[in-house]
């Protein structure tokens, strides 16, 4: 049965997360709890059992994956505290699951909730590359590394189908474009073939993202990501085919996972990674109750420890977006994260020479080179 509430009836858009669980055989295979409606929605629907056994006739939550007709491919930030200008995002949503995924909230934009929905309802955009062709190819386009993966993973299963990802590395390869990708799927591995071309020239570099390495921990936080051993297989065959890797820590969660990071980084170090990086977790808007409940559902004996240090590196809130701030935390206990992270890096030689990408040989679509101007 499905009741409904208005907005004014609720306290906050995610109140209702841990009342509205569903049912496990309905979400199986799934990385949230609940589907909460979107904070920007008048009306908050959630169904309970009226005694009807109405909940049994529910289906199942399978991948729907619809298109989007989004008129522009590249989108531009001016966030100080990121290294990039411009990235790309292929797929909304993503069928991994990960119950700490901070892109989440952005599915409320589409009126779909940031839990089940955000990993159930897909959108992908399948005239991605015939647009960077088209944005590339404006003039006075001054080409920048574009960064790809920064939001949904562009690696995630549905590309086996849609391979959209592939279809812009190949306008970016032919166009000579520097890209920067970052990724926690295999699948990234099938592109070799042109990212090992474009590494050639200065133009690819690839992150991996290993949060774990204990298979229990990364099955019931990412479900339906690539195991820990796939993606340090990953870093290994990227590396031997000369693209520049770097291994993520990321998220860095105290009291869960954050005692593995010198052994994510010396599995890394391994597979002939040379650059690491780490990014303490990040739980924005509804990302804050979807967490709670992965917590509470499968690590019940540590959930409020793992809160509470968290709260100590946020200045007592479970979340702040400050820039400079959100990707590291601040305190003891951040301190200690970040000068473990150095220490741990530093022994193993990593980190020790970054090459920026190379933006000189970009030749836009079409084989016009750099237009003159009209006189």
């Amino acid at each position: 049965m499905n009741t409904v509430r208005s907005a004014a009836q609720r306290q906050h858009p995610a109140d209702d997360a841990f009342s509205v669980a569903v049912r496990e055989e309905r979400r199986n295979g799934r990385g949230a709890e609940s589907n909460a409606s979107g904070r920007y929605e008048k009306l908050a629907r959630y169904a309970f059992d009226d005694g009807w056994r109405t909940l049994d006739e529910l289906p199942p939550f399978r991948t729907d994956v619809q298109l989007d007709t989004t008129r522009e491919i590249i989108t531009r930030n001016e966030s100080p505290d990121i290294s990039f200008d411009r990235s790309i995002n292929p797929y909304r949503g993503c069928e991994h699951g990960c119950a700490y995924c901070f892109a989440r909230p952005t599915h409320a934009y589409l009126g779909l909730s940031p839990g089940l929905d955000f990993e159930s309802k897909l959108f992908v955009k399948p005239d991605a590359a015939r647009l960077l062709e088209k944005e590339l190819a404006r003039p006075g386009y001054e080409p920048r590394t574009i960064a790809i993966g920064t939001n949904t993973d562009p690696y995630q299963p549905i590309e086996r189908r849609y391979r959209v990802m592939r279809e812009i590395l190949e306008v970016l390869d032919k166009a000579s474009h520097p890209v920067g990708i970052v990724t926690k799927s295999h699948l990234v591995t099938r592109d070799i073939d042109i990212l090992s071309n474009m590494a050639a020239r200065g133009l690819a570099r690839v992150a991996l993202s290993v949060t774990t390495l204990d298979r229990k921990l990364a099955r019931a936080m990412e479900p339906r990501a690539a195991t820990p051993e796939r993606r340090l297989d990953a870093l290994r065959q990227l590396s031997s085919a000369g693209i520049p890797t770097t291994v993520m820590v990321a998220p860095v969660i105290p009291a869960l996972n954050d005692s593995e990071m010198e052994r994510i980084l010396d599995a890394a170090h391994g597979m002939g990674v040379k650059s690491a990086g780490y990014v303490l977790l990040r739980l924005p808007l509804e990302v804050r109750d979807i967490f709670k409940e992965f917590l509470e559902r499968d690590y019940p004996d540590r959930a409020q420890h793992v809160l509470s240090v968290l709260r100590t590196m946020r200045g007592g809130k479970d979340y702040d977006s400050a820039w400079g701030k959100r990707m590291t935390g601040e305190g003891p206990y951040a301190w200690q994260i970040g000068r473990r992270f150095e220490l741990a890096a530093s022994r193993l030689g990593m980190n020790k020479e970054r090459v920026p990408l190379r933006s000189d040989l970009f030749t836009p679509p079409g084989g016009g080179g750099v237009q003159l101007a009209l006189l």
